[in-house]
């Protein structure tokens, strides 16, 4: 396996990516508009006119310990005995997101599928039921939901054509190639545990029988006045009742007068939760824990995928390239490091193949032959 990376800046244009001919893959993540454009697409199957190409708009580009904005970047991967499958559609309003990802997931599923990425509007397309459809690939499955920022505007998923709107993206690969697969927290639970009584979807009505919002507000105390952006210091974990499986949830916003929480991923009703908090060194550390889990062995190439959530970003502030820094040295300075933050992360529970949505999450896939 050989990699190259190119860069598209506004005053540059696309640079770098020289001296790999015919890769079979282009990964491609935006943090401009001009990921969204048709243009932004033509360029690259210009150049790599036999590549399947495929990424999503960010909330920031990750290359090595660098954390880039303002840019799109691309990574090419020409594989020696490895090869790769590319299935995407368009999600409808009110479409059963996890019978359409069953679907695509049956048009991947081989004998020698190894792994999935998969990239998703991160606005639009419910995440969680995207994850349970994908289950049925019978292979391991990471990826993200497609960024904006801290805009929240509108989300693109580029699939071998311009990138879209709505969309859904699985990578499949298969052969000759070893995956590895964890992911990080750092957070940590505190208080009682208690029973979501009512939600519907993302939003949380009630909490032990009480307005979801005004119990948010009494753990918070003087931080309730920030909210929702406080919100991202102290998510929520949740335990579901059908399958016992512990998942974090972000609050992204609060609604006064329903006095309900909205969260980035479901939270269902019946499930036991607990507020969850950190501090830095908490999440710095749990970084290098975590990659030096899925760090390469032997003498040949590898990737390290990275998909972060935005709001580790976020809480993170100006230490945020310090997470990055760990990382890399879990990984060891050998494997090239590449991904972007998202609104979103898809991946598997501990050893279990099983694909979920995690929030303020970092997952990491290292791909080696």
């Amino acid at each position: 396996m050989r990699t190259a990376t190119l860069r598209w800046t506004p005053g540059s244009g696309w640079t770098g990516g020289d001296g790999l001919r015919d890769p079979q893959l282009l990964i491609v993540f935006g943090e401009h508009v001009h990921f969204r454009t048709e243009a932004c697409f033509q360029e690259l199957r210009q150049r790599f006119p036999e590549s399947r190409i495929v990424g999503c708009s960010s909330s920031g580009n990750l290359l090595g310990g660098e954390i880039t904005d303002g840019d799109v970047l691309a990574m090419a991967v020409k594989f020696e005995r490895a090869s790769v499958k590319l299935v995407s559609a368009q999600i409808l309003a009110n479409e059963d997101v996890a019978k359409r990802a069953r679907e695509l997931a049956g048009q991947l599923k081989a004998p020698d599928l190894r792994h999935v990425i998969a990239l998703c509007d991160g606005l639009s397309v419910n995440a969680t039921q995207l994850a349970e459809g994908l289950n049925a690939c019978g292979a391991t499955v990471t990826g993200g939901l497609a960024g904006d920022a801290d805009r929240f505007g509108s989300t693109w998923v580029m699939a071998d054509g311009p990138a879209r709107q709505n969309a859904v993206a699985l990578l499949g690969l298969y052969g000759d190639i070893r995956v590895r697969n964890t992911f990080c927290t750092g957070w940590s639970e505190f208080g009682a545990e208690r029973v979501v009584t009512r939600s519907e979807g993302k939003v949380v009505h009630e909490i032990d029988g009480q307005p979801a919002l005004g119990l948010y507000k009494r753990y918070l105390g003087d931080l309730s006045s920030s909210l929702p952006a406080s919100g991202m210091r102290f998510p929520l974990s949740i335990t579901t009742r059908d399958t016992g499986h512990t998942l974090t949830r972000t609050l992204l916003a609060v609604d006064e007068a329903a006095q309900s929480l909205t969260f980035a991923g479901e939270v269902p009703q019946g499930s036991t939760c607990r507020l969850m908090r950190t501090n830095l060194d908490q999440l710095i550390a749990s970084a290098e824990q975590a990659s030096a889990q899925v760090k390469a062995e032997g003498a040949g190439e590898a990737i390290c995928l990275i998909f972060n959530c935005l709001g580790r970003r976020i809480v993170l502030g100006q230490m945020a390239e310090e997470e990055l820094e760990a990382a890399q040295r879990g990984l060891g300075d050998r494997v090239r490091f590449y991904g972007f933050y998202s609104y979103g992360e898809l991946g598997p529970l501990g050893t279990a193949h099983v694909c979920d949505l995690h929030n303020q999450t970092m997952c990491m896939t290292t791909l080696q032959e």
